[in-house]
Parts: C-alpha cells; structure tokens; sequence
C-alpha cells in the first residue's frame, strides 16, 4: 500500500493559531478558498510558511500567493478587510516571480496601524486548490501560542496526481520553478488557441453587473486576492441568490459596506472584465466612493434610487425584509421539503394505524423528519448571518438559545411562560420552526458587532465579542421581539374568533387569506392553541379545517409554477414544495418560490380566501391536529365515517387545489419573472 506524502506548513507569524471556522471571515471560515489555518499574530513580521514560488502579490500588499514543489498553491492573506487601506500597513519584501524558503520573511505588518484602523491582523493561510490536491489539512496546534516558522499544520496530498503538479520528491524549488514556467506557458498557449475563456470571463462580469442593479447602482469596485467590491448605490437592488449562483462565483458576503462577490484564483480577469464594461471611472484605488464629478462623467445618476414617500418606502420595506428571509431560506429548502413530505407519510401511517406514535420506528422516523423544523433557528440564524454580513456561528448559537430545552418548556406551559429577566417582565414563546424573529435578529448582529468591536480592545475580542452579541441579541428576542410577536398574535387570535362566533364564512374568507402572512412574521402562534384546546375539548375544530386550507393554496401556487415552468431547476424546487405542502408543510413552497415571485404569493393568498370562505360555507370540520391533502383521515367523522363532513373537506380542498392552481398559471407567473441570468446559473 502506497503511504499518502505529506507536506509540513510552517506558522507565517508568531502568535495564537486558529481554526479556520474561528476567522472573522464567512468567507476564508467556511473553507470557500479552501482548507487552511490562522494565527491571531503578536508580532509583524510574515514568512513564508512553505518554501515555493511568487505567484501572486496583491497591489494593496495585503496578501502573496505560493506554488510549491508538490502543486500546493498556498495564499497567505494578512488581516480582514485591510484591501481598504491601500497597502499602508505593510511592506512587502518578495514580488511575483521570486523563489523563496520556507521560513524566508514576506512581509512585514505594522500592527499598531491596523489597530487604529478598527481592522483584525489575523493572517490567513489557505491551501486554495486544496479540493484537487489534498486528501487532508491536519492542523496541530490550534489555540496554542507558537512563534513563526514552528510546524502547525500538515498537509496530506492526494495519492492520485493532479496534472501540473509533481509528485513529492527531493527535487529544487528551483528546477520546480522550471517546470511551472513551461506548464504555465503551455497552458498559456492553449488559453491563446481558446479564445472564448476571454468571452467566459465577459459573459460573467455581464451577469454581475447587471445582477447588483447595473451600472447606475455602482459608485465604484475594488477587488482583493479573492473577490470583487462593490460600493453599491443602493444593496437591496443586487440579486443575491442569482450572483451566488452564477458559474464562477463562490458566494457573495457584505460587510465594511462592501458588496463583495467571491471569485476565487480568477478575480483578476474578472475584475478587468468588469472594468472593461464599466469603464475606467468606476476603478476606485482609494477604497471610498467617486467624486460627483467622476460619477457623472461615467454616466451613472447623481442621487441613490431610493423610493420616497412613505408608501413606496413601507414597499421597499417589506421587500427588503422577504428578500433577506427567502435568501436565508434557500439554502435549507431541499432538506424543509424532503422533511415535509416524510412527516406526510408518518401522518398517513399513523392515521391508517400502521404505526403509533409510541413506536419506536415512528419517533427515529419523526425525530428525522422533525428535526430540521425545530433547529431551524439555529440553522437560519447561520444562514441569514451570512447574508447580512453578521457572525454565522453567534447567530447559530442565539438561535440554539431561543430554542433551549428549559425555555421552551417553560414556554409551553401558561404557569411558567410568564418569567422577569433583571426585573423586566418577559413573556416566553415557541421558537420552533420560526424566521421572522431569526432574521431581526441577524439585521441587528451586524450593528452590534460593530459597536462591541469599537470599545473592545483587539487583544479581548476573540473571547468577549461572540459571547455579549450572543447574549445581547438573545435578549432583545426574548424581551423584546418576542413579547411584541406574542401580543400581536394574541390580539389577532381574539379577533379572529370573534369573526369566526359572528360567521363561519366571513372568518374563513380572513383567516383563508392572511394565515399563511401571519406564519411568516410568526404571529400564527396565538392561534394554534385555540385549534389544540378546541380538538381537546370539542374533539374538533372548524378553525384547523380553514389553516388546512391554506396549506393546499400555497401548494397549489407551487404546484402551477412546476407546471409553467421551463427552468429545470425551479421546477425541481417547485415539484418538491407542492408535495410538502400537500402534507402539510408549506415552508419550501413560500420561502423557496412563492415569496422570491411575491405575485405567485398574493394569487395564492386570494385563493386562498376563497378556499376559506368555501370551508366556511360548508361547515367542514376537523377532528385531529392533521390537514391538508395527506391529512384527509383527520375529515372522516368519528363514529359516522364517511359522510357529509368527508365530502365538504373533498369539495372545499380539491376546489381550492384547483383555484390556487389555475390563478396562478393564468395570472400569477410567468418565465419572464426569473432573473436574466437564470440561463447562466449552475
């Protein structure tokens, strides 16, 4: 058996090492650029942690790139953010080209300067073709002081060669040099007989800078050793989920008021792609936005595009908050879906008595498929903190508090819900399952953040600054936020039945169409427990019938735009999110489709109203926590079976099924409602 060669990487500076998930990066800490390490330094001077050739050295002197003798190509990336300061803070002592020994000083970093400008001196270093030449990163010494040059890392090659690199031998630095140079000039001669490489980077810089609102939206780019920044007009005018998803983008971040999108080894030639269309007036070397001067002689508007008045503003308001959350959304929607649907069987198998809920096979089962819904605010609080620019993992960590055992237990019982946190009165609430609360949540943590880190000091950041955002926004949730969610719902509940005791088919028209708006913004708690009392009580519940209905609706919606549709890859979406749906579970059908083309969302709300005010009409009922179209054992009347009660829940859902779809096909959506680019994602 072959035994895999490993390559030794040398601590680039003394001080801390890290793991790469602790850097203040969403970028380098969720291994974009591959896998690597960090040393929070104690000291300015930067070697080379690998012994190798000048590849890469960034204008703004904050970063050099390595090729070694084995094919690794190792970035050494010194500070977060510190493209913004030009180069002030840092002297480099190599430039592309040169050979240099492990060991051997790169740079130097004035420490003290980069305090004063508010800018982590964490250096980075990457393995960036680590997914084609390594079979593993195994870092030794993490949360240990070391000096430089100390071994931390090891770097286990993979056993297959990758072309262009060599096998690990005793051969030079020197004579791998050569044979980079004639890789490199025959990759250069194949790049010349493909012209088209040129037109790639084109095309993507095209769906970029159309994607973050076009020309008149950017006052000016920049880029880094990794990714393009953008200063943006206006940032809620750029399509985040279509520039993520764009072939040759990594992912987009924002942060320091950047719109950044992460490219990769390529940023250079997209940059100058970029340029070439924008023009030579949006290059803004000094890191702050072009003069009014500059900006009109690119041909861009003078003032933002911000809508004015309070209507449009209340617009854009909403716009921006659904944006943030479908976002956020996506990146769970494929598990939310798959989720649903298992929990449709289990409400199936369990209604037709093939399992009970005391199996064991049905709690493994439930515990799968319930899981992702119970923990989705720690995994939105991942997600949206990326999006927004916040700390992904402290906003995981808020969302696990939310949901910690103790609270929610105390929460579900009216005895203990009401607590006092340092004498303030707090109402406890489920957060299962909700959005709203995580996304308020994740807004803050950017301005939070900000603020811990101005009164700080550097050298206690790492340890105080996670742990009080944890704990200040933990607390605006439960103290705040979530008595303010809480009171509404209430409030809305009381309603809701009034209007329910006064006629059946007006609440059925209401409730029909704002439920599934209420479960966004998480204010359909107030009424899930009057539907629980009334099947404990009554042994049924009109009010469930009509939040059935609701669920067929959305799916409904979903379900026409599979059908519509001609984008394989939202038709695979919108297949998975009508199943889940029909078995009761309509958070893929919103947040993955429905609210992204908010038309689809509102046809299917009035359809939904309609379905409403037909269940209403027909006096349906309900007789067990259990709805939509999987849940049709829960209509069958106990004690008579099928009967008039059966056939309205047939009537009221499969005409609302047939209402939702139809709108939605006719009016609601349409191709010309996906992005331009759509063609180009992957």
């Amino acid at each position: 058996m072959k035994k895999a060669a490993t390559r030794r990487l040398l601590a680039p500076v003394a001080g801390r090492v890290l793991a790469l998930a602790d850097v203040q990066d969403p970028v380098f800490a969720t291994t974009m650029m591959g896998p690597g390490f960090a040393i929070q330094p104690t000291d300015g001077r930067v070697v080379a942690p690998v012994s190798g050739r000048v590849t890469v050295v960034a204008a703004t002197k904050h970063a050099v790139g390595l090729v070694t003798a084995s094919g690794l190509e190792v970035l050494v990336h010194m500070g977060i953010d510190t493209v913004e300061l030009n180069g002030a803070p840092f002297v480099c002592h190599v430039q592309v080209g040169d050979t240099v020994q492990a060991g051997e000083v790169l740079a130097e970093m004035d420490l003290a300067a980069l305090q004063r400008a508010q800018k982590l001196a964490t250096v980075i270093v990457v393995v960036t073709n680590g997914q084609t030449v390594l079979d593993d990163l195994i870092v030794a010494a993490t949360d240990q002081m070391v000096t430089a040059k100390t071994a931390v890392a090891t770097a286990v090659l993979a056993v297959t060669p990758v072309p262009g690199a060599q096998a690990v031998t005793p051969t030079t630095v020197a004579s791998d040099v050569k044979l980079e140079s004639e890789f490199e000039s025959k990759s250069e001669s194949k790049s010349k007989s493909k012209p088209n490489s040129t037109s790639k980077y084109a095309a993507l810089a095209t769906a970029i800078v159309t994607n973050v609102g076009g020309p008149g939206n950017v006052n000016s780019v920049i880029h880094c050793i990794t990714r393009l920044r953008f200063y943006l007009k206006d940032e809620h005018r750029a399509q985040d989920a279509v520039i993520a998803n764009l072939d040759g983008v990594i992912d987009v971040a924002k942060a320091g008021g950047q719109y950044q999108v992460v490219i990769g080894p390529a940023v250079n030639e997209v940059y100058d792609a970029v340029m070439a269309q924008l023009g030579p007036a949006f290059a803004d070397t000094t890191a702050g936005t072009p003069t009014a001067a500059t900006t009109q002689a690119a041909g861009a508007p003078t003032e933002t595009d911000a809508p004015t008045g309070w209507l449009p503003r209340l617009r854009h308001g909403v716009s921006q908050v659904i944006g943030v959350m479908t976002a956020a959304m996506i990146p769970v929607i494929g598990i939310l879906a798959g989720s649903g649907i298992l929990k449709g069987i289990l409400a199936a198998l369990t209604g037709f008595h093939v399992l009970t809920v005391t199996s064991g096979t049905y709690m493994v089962l439930n515990a799968v498929a319930d899981a992702t819904f119970y923990f989705l605010p720690v995994v939105l609080g991942f997600t949206a903190a990326k999006k927004l620019g916040s700390d992904p993992i402290v906003l995981a960590i808020v969302g696990a508090i939310l949901i910690y055992p103790s609270l929610m237990a105390a929460a579900g019982h009216a005895t203990t819900a009401q607590i006092t946190f340092f004498g303030v009165p707090t109402h406890l609430m489920s957060y299962a399952a909700s959005v709203f609360p995580m996304i308020v949540a994740a807004w803050l943590g950017v301005s939070v953040e900000r603020g811990l880190k101005r009164v700080i000091p550097l050298y206690l950041r790492s340890v105080f600054v996670p742990i009080l955002e944890a704990l200040i926004l933990s607390v605006i949730v439960l103290v705040v936020i979530g008595p303010l969610i809480a009171m509404i719902s209430k409030g809305l509940a009381s309603g809701i039945l009034a209007i329910y005791n006064f006629s059946p088919a007006l609440s059925g028209l209401v409730i029909g169409g704002l439920y599934q708006t209420m479960v966004i913004f998480g204010l359909h708690w107030g009424i899930i427990p009057i539907v629980i009392n009334d099947i404990a009580t009554n042994g049924h519940s009109y009010l469930n019938a009509i939040l059935s209905i609701t669920m067929v609706a959305q799916g409904g919606a979903v379900l026409a735009v599979f059908l519509k549709s001609k984008n394989k890859p939202l038709k695979e979406i919108s297949l998975a999110a009508a199943i889940s749906a029909f078995c009761g579970v309509t958070e893929p059908a919103l947040y993955g489709v429905n609210l992204k083309y908010k038309r689809v969302f509102v046809v299917a709300s009035i359809a939904s109203g309609l379905g409403g005010l037909l269940t209403g009409l027909l006096h349906v009922n309900n007789y067990a926590l259990s709805g939509s179209l999987i849940g049709f054992p829960a209509f069958i009347t106990p004690g008579v079976g099928i009967g008039p009660n059966f056939y309205g829940y047939l009537i009221s859902h499969y005409g609302t099924l047939l209402i939702a779809t139809t709108l939605v096909y006719l009016f609601g959506f349409s191709d010309k409602m996906l992005p331009a680019t759509s063609a180009t994602a992957k």
